[in-house]
């Protein structure tokens, strides 16, 4: 029989991070490495952000229940959904939420979880079109769920352009991250440079641990093991969120036409911290040289 769900107790819930940031810039890493520690759980992008944004359709202004349901009814619908489907890691010290949504939604994620991080994971924008272009080529017989249609998908510029936009797969993060980095919690916000998480992984992960406030733990660097079939799948992107098993930084060569790459080669804007109290962790390299194998 199965047992009632009963609500965590504020003394025993875990504590909540979350992972966010740009696509193909290392969370699926970051994460693959935090489930190593047998106090952690960490995974891939969770259903709890989309959960969220329902909810809030249901119950926001202009809607049937929205003048009945109180605020502090509202924090506890939505702390609810996070402790619902995490009971089952209940016995966890920390849980680490992903999604690439959380940069946009700080003020709620600081008012749920006081004291909670926001880790972002970055690369230069460039790079991250590059991975997210391999990976189309990688299977001609495939025309992948990214695009809407034959004109989106039709030439190296329309697909990385339409990516771009700020509704779309790099554009959206992007745009939420600026406003995550420039906004007035920023200091809870930590940005972490791909390029550097591969290079020198044994020394970002205690920066990360200093940050969250974690007792150190070793992490093996050379037997990481991650994958999601059944979500890339249907995407039409096979081996999306694999991971290598061993980390390193593999330089190679970008596959967009120059004037492309120097396009959004230009987006970094993490580089200068001016006017953020957000956190960075960040490789230094000239772009031409900064793109690891992903």
């Amino acid at each position: 029989m199965t047992e009632p769900y009963m609500p965590t107790s504020a003394s025993s819930a875990p504590q909540y991070h979350f992972i966010t940031g740009l696509p193909r810039a290392g969370s699926t890493l970051l994460s693959a490495l935090l489930l190593q520690n047998p106090r952690f759980h960490a995974g891939m992008t969770s259903p709890v952000g989309a959960l969220y944004s329902g909810m809030l359709h249901q119950f926001g202004a202009g809607t049937e229940f929205g003048p009945i349901i109180t605020k502090e009814e509202h924090r506890r619908l939505v702390r609810g959904l996070f402790d619902s489907y995490y009971a089952v890691h209940a016995d966890k010290a920390v849980v680490f939420d992903t999604n690439r949504m959380w940069s946009a939604h700080m003020p709620m994620l600081m008012d749920q979880f006081p004291g909670s991080k926001l880790i972002a994971c970055v690369r230069n924008v460039a790079w991250v079109m590059d991975s997210i272009e391999r990976q189309y080529a990688a299977d001609p017989y495939e025309i992948t769920r990214l695009f809407n249609d034959d004109n989106e998908r039709a030439t190296i510029y329309s697909r990385v352009d339409t990516l771009a936009q700020r509704n779309r797969m790099v554009g959206y993060p992007w745009t939420a991250l600026k406003e995550a980095f420039y906004g007035e919690h920023g200091a809870s916000l930590l940005l972490v440079d791909y390029d550097l998480l591969a290079q020198a992984p044994q020394k970002v992960i205690p920066l990360i641990y200093q940050f969250i406030g974690a007792e150190p733990f070793e992490h093996d660097f050379q037997n990481v093991r991650y994958d999601a079939p059944d979500f890339d799948v249907p995407l039409g992107m096979r081996g999306l969120h694999k991971v290598r098993q061993v980390v390193g930084f593999q330089s190679r060569k970008t596959i967009l036409p120059p004037d492309l790459f120097q396009q959004y080669a230009k987006l970094s804007f993490w580089i200068d911290s001016a006017g953020s109290r957000a956190n960075v962790i960040t490789a230094k390299l000239a772009p031409e040289a900064a793109g690891a194998q992903a």
